[in-house]
C-alpha cells in the first residue's frame, strides 16, 4: 500500500474510532504494518494537519489517538455550542465540570461531597452536552458510576490534553473542599470570559 493510501486509510480509522479513539498498536495491526512504519505514517498525517489549512488535528491521550478540532479555532466552536439551541453552561454545571476535570475519575456522591449540594441535574446536563462521559464503575457497595471528561471537553476549552488545565495553587489544602470548588469554578469562568473577549 502506498503512503498516500495508507494515510487515507489511517485517517478514516481515526475518524471511525470516534470518542473511544484508537491506539497506534491497533492501527499497525489493522494496516498490517510494524509499529515503526505505523508511527511514520501517523507522523506524516500529523504533518499534513499541521502544515495545511486544515480544521482538525490528532490528539494523543493515555496512548489513545483521536481526531479532534484545532484548539486555535475554539472561539468558533464555543459560538456554535452557545447558539440558541445550546444554552450557556450554568454556574452549577461549570462547577461540577471543574471538579470532574481535576478529580476524575469521580462518582456523583464524591462530587456532591465537594459541592455540598445534590448534583444530579448538573451531571445530566454535562452528559447531554457530551462534556463528560462514564469511565466505568467504582469497586465497592453499589458500584457507582465513575465520571471523567470527554474529548468534547478538551475541544470546548481549547485544550490539547488534560495536562494543559490551569494549575491549582499549591496552598489549597485537601480538607478545604469548599474552597477547592470555588477555585475550580473561577479557573473555568476566567477561561470562558477570556474566550468571549477574543
Amino acid at each position: 500500500m502506498e503512503l498516500s493510501e495508507c494515510k487515507a486509510v489511517m485517517e478514516g480509522l481515526l475518524f471511525a474510532s470516534g470518542d473511544e479513539g484508537i491506539s497506534l498498536k491497533q492501527l499497525a495491526q489493522i494496516l498490517d504494518l510494524d509499529i515503526d512504519a505505523a508511527k511514520h505514517v501517523l507522523e506524516e498525517l500529523q504533518y499534513d494537519y499541521d502544515h495545511a489549512e486544515r480544521g482538525i488535528t490528532i490528539m494523543e491521550s493515555n496512548d489513545v489517538l483521536h481526531l479532534t478540532t484545532k484548539p486555535e479555532h475554539t472561539v468558533y466552536y464555543q459560538k456554535m455550542m452557545e447558539a440558541p439551541q445550546s444554552s450557556r453552561l450554568s454556574q452549577a454545571a461549570l462547577e461540577t465540570l471543574a471538579i470532574i476535570a481535576y478529580q476524575q475519575p469521580i462518582t456523583r456522591t464524591e462530587i456532591e461531597e465537594v459541592r455540598g449540594v445534590k448534583s444530579d441535574r448538573p451531571v445530566q446536563t454535562l452528559m447531554s452536552r457530551s462534556l463528560i462521559q462514564e469511565m466505568g464503575r467504582k469497586e465497592g457497595i453499589g458500584r457507582p458510576i465513575l465520571y471523567g471528561t470527554s474529548t468534547d471537553f478538551l475541544t470546548y476549552f481549547g485544550l490539547r490534553s488534560l495536562e494543559e488545565l490551569p494549575p491549582l495553587p499549591d496552598n489549597v489544602e485537601e480538607a478545604d473542599v469548599e474552597g477547592e470548588a470555588d477555585i475550580f469554578f473561577k479557573k473555568f469562568q476566567d477561561q470562558l470570559e477570556a474566550q468571549d473577549k477574543e
